[in-house]
């Protein structure tokens, strides 16, 4: 079995990286604990038809949470990309398909009894298949990922400028089909497809942020006033802005992974980074079960604190879940079992994960 956490067609810029990079750890960590900070609020504040502190993290977030995940997911594709087509396949397409198949089955049971209850049986079932074509909840990403990494190699023989530019106009088109692998794919490829064409340079943004951290820290506190400013008026999502501020918070991620591993700070980030996809998986269930507990009983007043709660247990929850499964060798749950493999398995050591 391959760990789900691993992706044994990983790699960094052309150069050879080391088994972990530590930066893209931190990085993918702050990016995960935005993305379950985001359903536990929004998902809180729904609910309870009020919004509350958190909301403005939230907001804040918005414009660089998913594309600086999209952006690292890139990063390490120039080392693999010229594989043959089965392998590349199997490491790309095959590992993402057998995890989202999985858990949209398992995240489908947790909530076909609502839906039936709402319309029928028959109709859950037809939801259930529906999700094969639009992805459903949250597993969209994992979705996606896929899709970008066959249009990549397909589009190799065509000048990447021309294909960065052509990205670079859907994300400011504003594309909305109401489909979400069109709509997001739209928005989301530039990113992708930046991360696999600047690799290099990427990785030259965080050897200078990690020689010049004060330069770095200014920097930083820049980008924040900025990105706060816009948020602030509406501004964010305006054509050209969005994909300025989605790159700007790209580098700034990056450049605060580079800050915490070479301070060797909040490793949590770092743990959660390293099992991004993991949490991704199962967060919905512990977030959602807290969610309505808190609700529920009140105890907690204050909408912001409980979206705050909501978030942490959501991460540490996610995390526990993972750790149970594999004491009850329920290993099929994160890790593709034998059978589910079309190309011969990696044999050296496993490289830097791509999710």
């Amino acid at each position: 079995m391959t760990p789900i956490g691993t992706i044994a067609a990983g790699g960094g810029s052309k150069a050879s990286p080391p088994a972990r990079v530590d930066w893209v750890d931190y990085a993918k960590g702050i990016c995960i604990v935005m993305v379950v900070m985001m359903h536990s609020v929004l998902g809180v504040e729904l609910a309870a038809g009020e919004p509350g502190f958190m909301h403005g993290l939230v907001a804040f977030a918005k414009p660089f949470r998913m594309p600086d995940f999209f952006l690292i997911s890139g990063l390490f594709l120039p080392l693999v990309i010229d594989r043959d087509w089965r392998i590349y396949l199997d490491r790309k397409v095959v590992h993402f398909a057998y995890f989202y198949v999985l858990w949209v089955t398992i995240q489908f049971g947790f909530k076909a009894p609502a839906f039936a209850a709402e319309t029928s049986w028959r109709d859950a079932g037809l939801l259930y298949l529906e999700s094969f074509i639009e992805p459903f909840g949250t597993l969209w990403f994992i979705y996606l990922l896929p899709i970008f990494f066959v249009v990549t190699k397909l589009t190799r023989r065509i000048p990447p400028l021309a294909i960065w530019l052509a990205a670079a106009l859907l994300e400011t088109a504003r594309i909305a089909t109401g489909w979400t692998a069109i709509d997001e794919f739209c928005a989301r490829f530039v990113y992708f497809y930046s991360g696999y064409l600047f690799a290099d340079y990427v990785f030259a943004l965080s050897d200078r942020a990690r020689r010049h951290p004060a330069t770095a820290l200014a920097a930083l506190g820049a980008w924040a006033l900025v990105n706060a400013a816009l948020v602030a008026h509406d501004a964010s999502e305006w054509p050209m802005v969005s994909l300025l501020l989605g790159f700007c918070g790209a580098c700034a991620i990056v450049t605060m992974g580079t800050l915490l591993a070479h301070a060797r700070r909040l490793n949590f980030l770092r743990f959660c980074g390293e099992h991004s996809i993991v949490i991704y998986l199962t967060f919905f269930l512990p977030m959602a079960a807290t969610r309505t507990l808190l609700l529920r009983t009140g105890v907690v007043p204050d909408i912001g604190m409980t979206s705050l709660i909501v978030t942490i247990v959501g991460v540490i929850g996610a995390l526990a879940i993972w750790q149970t499964a594999l004491r009850l060798h329920a290993h099929f749950l994160f890790e593709r079992p034998d059978a589910f493999w079309i190309a011969p398995k990696k044999t050296g050591p496993v490289l830097q994960a791509a999710e």
